[in-house]
């Protein structure tokens, strides 16, 4: 299920959209298409009213977490409703250990670089409703159109920023760099372990070898530049002497608090 964005909506106005790309639409198969012990599947009417909802900013305070999305969205009614998603989570390691099995690791270094691989989805995303647990406070018991409408949110989120949808499954890219980076798991055929490499070893796709960063020496600002100069350049807005000595003294005493020093 997704919205494509119109080029103009009431005056001028760009219409906003949701499930445009391959992720934000596999993220919503928990909602929409399939019916489920936990989540029922919404009808046209439901789906059009969220859609305006979304498209109105009826959803805030929306909260993003591993398994967890929460939102306040403003109805009919004059206190807004209050929505509950739970998803369930998978597991970085697993995630990791299924696309090293199935030769699909570079998936990692596309979605590192912005992209959406097909392979990482196929571990990540929500297969059906079964995935997923909503609860929301208006009366409605089958998916209402504002879990319908934080739904959306998150899709767009997740059509602008991939990275989402990783997170929210339980498996931000982060970690699965980190595992996949790691020892590596022993080979079903052998018993052995492969041969570790990191998932990225050329980030850019360029092969330019870049020097190591410099080795920085440890220094004092107010030694090493010139304080005189800094007095100065004080004394010409006005401040009075005075002022400028104990300025120049609370800023060396801060920069020692800061570093460290005391």
């Amino acid at each position: 299920m997704m919205a494509r964005a119109s080029q103009t909506r009431r005056g001028g106005a760009p219409a906003r959209s949701y499930g445009i790309t391959g992720w934000g639409a596999a993220f919503l198969r928990g909602f929409v298409p399939a019916s489920g012990p936990n989540v029922k599947p919404a009808d046209s009417r439901r789906i059009s009213k969220a859609r305006s909802y979304f498209r109105d900013r009826h959803v805030h305070a929306l909260a993003v977490g591993p398994g967890r999305i929460t939102s306040s969205v403003t109805g009919s009614q004059l206190d807004p409703f209050a929505v509950t998603i739970e998803l369930r989570t998978v597991d970085a390691e697993t995630v990791a250990g299924l696309l090293r099995r199935a030769d699909r690791l570079a998936d990692l270094t596309e979605a590192a670089r912005g992209g959406q691989p097909s392979g990482l989805l196929e571990f990540v995303a929500p297969t059906d409703s079964g995935d997923v647990t909503i609860a929301c406070t208006c009366p409605v018991d089958d998916v209402c159109i504002h879990v319908l409408a934080t739904a959306f949110e998150v899709a767009a989120m997740i059509d602008r920023e991939p990275g989402v949808l990783l997170s929210v499954m339980g498996a931000p890219l982060g970690d699965l760099l980190a595992v996949a980076n790691a020892a590596p798991l022993p080979d079903a055929g052998d018993g052995g372990p492969e041969p570790a490499a990191p998932v990225i070893d050329d980030f850019y796709g360029d092969h330019t070898a870049y020097p190591p960063p410099p080795t920085l020496t440890d220094f004092h600002v107010f030694t090493e530049f010139e304080a005189p100069l800094l007095r100065r350049a004080l004394r010409a807005t006005g401040i009075a002497a005075l002022d400028v000595a104990e300025a120049t003294d609370e800023l060396a005493d801060l920069y020692d608090r800061i570093t460290g020093r005391r």
